[in-house]
C-alpha cells in the first residue's frame, strides 16, 4: 500500500477493511444455519450472522459513497474479486468444528468491541454513528462467545482439548488485527480511527482473562499471518467462499428482483 494516499483513498481502504471483516465472517457463521449441534445454537449463530451482514451494509454503503462511482454495498460485496478484499485472514478460515467457530468468534469479537469503542469517538460522524449502532450488537456477540469459550474450555476433557486445539490453530491469525500501515496512519492523523497497535494491550488483557477462566493456554508465539487487510495475500479459502457467496450475481449480471 503506497504511503502517498489521499485522505479519501485511505478512508475507502479503512471502510473496506471494516466491511469486509463483517461480510466474510457473517458468511462463514451463516454456513452453520441448519447444521449447528443444537437448535438454540443454530438460531444464535444465524442471528450473529445477520448482525454482521447488517453492519456490512453500513460499512460498505459508506465505502461506496466515498468511492464515488455510483456503486452500492451489494456491488462491493458481490462484484469484487479475491484480491480486492481487505478482511483479515482470521475471518476467512473455514469453520471446521463448533469449537473452532466459537473460538474464532471470540478472538474477533474481543478486537471488534474494542475497535468500535474507539470509533464511537471518531471525527467522522458517519463512522461514529455506525460504530454506536454496531457496538450494541457486538457487546452481545462478545458476551456470548466468551461464555461459550469458557463453558467448553472448562468443560469435559474432550471439549477442553477441542478448544485448546482451536486456540492453537487460530492464535497466529490474531496479530494481523493490530498491524499498522499507511492507511492507519492517515486515519489516525485525521482523527477517524485509532492506530491498531494501540488496541493490543486492552485486547491482551481481555483475552487473557477469559482464556484463563476457560483453563486454556495462549500459545507462546508472536508469529502472525498477514496480508489480508492489505490485499497482498489471502488464503485459498476466500476464493472458494466467494464462489458460493457471489454465484447468483455472477450468473445473472444486473439482475434485480
Amino acid at each position: 500500500m503506497s504511503a502517498a494516499l489521499t485522505k479519501d483513498e485511505a478512508l475507502l481502504q479503512f471502510l473496506l477493511r471494516m466491511g469486509d471483516n463483517t461480510l466474510i465472517l457473517g458468511h462463514r457463521v451463516s454456513e452453520w444455519c441448519g447444521h449447528a449441534p443444537v437448535l438454540e445454537e443454530d438460531i444464535a449463530l444465524a442471528n450473529t450472522a445477520l448482525d454482521l451482514i447488517g453492519q456490512t451494509q453500513m460499512w460498505l454503503g459508506l465505502a461506496a459513497e466515498v468511492q464515488g462511482e455510483e456503486k452500492s454495498a451489494d456491488d462491493l460485496a458481490f462484484l469484487r474479486d479475491v484480491w480486492d478484499f481487505r478482511n483479515v485472514l482470521l475471518v476467512e478460515v473455514p469453520n471446521e468444528d463448533f469449537g473452532r467457530t466459537l473460538m474464532r468468534q471470540f478472538l474477533f469479537d474481543a478486537w471488534h468491541s474494542i475497535q468500535l469503542g474507539h470509533l464511537m469517538a471518531s471525527s467522522d460522524e458517519r463512522i461514529a454513528a455506525i460504530a454506536a449502532k454496531a457496538s450494541k450488537e457486538v457487546a452481545y456477540h462478545l458476551e456470548r462467545s466468551a461464555d461459550t469459550v469458557v463453558g467448553l474450555g472448562d468443560g469435559t476433557t474432550e471439549s477442553h482439548d477441542i478448544m485448546q486445539a482451536a486456540l492453537d490453530y487460530l492464535w497466529p491469525y490474531v496479530g494481523e488485527m493490530f498491524a499498522s500501515d499507511a492507511v492507519d496512519a492517515a486515519m489516525v492523523a485525521a482523527g477517524i480511527a485509532p492506530d491498531p497497535a494501540t488496541l493490543r494491550p486492552d485486547y491482551d488483557a481481555l483475552t487473557t482473562r477469559v482464556l484463563a477462566e476457560a483453563t486454556l493456554t495462549i500459545p507462546d508465539s508472536g508469529f502472525a499471518h498477514k496480508g489480508g487487510r492489505t490485499g497482498a495475500m489471502h488464503t485459498e479459502h476466500l476464493g472458494h467462499l466467494l464462489t458460493q457467496m457471489q454465484w447468483l450475481q455472477r450468473a445473472y449480471p444486473g439482475a434485480s428482483w
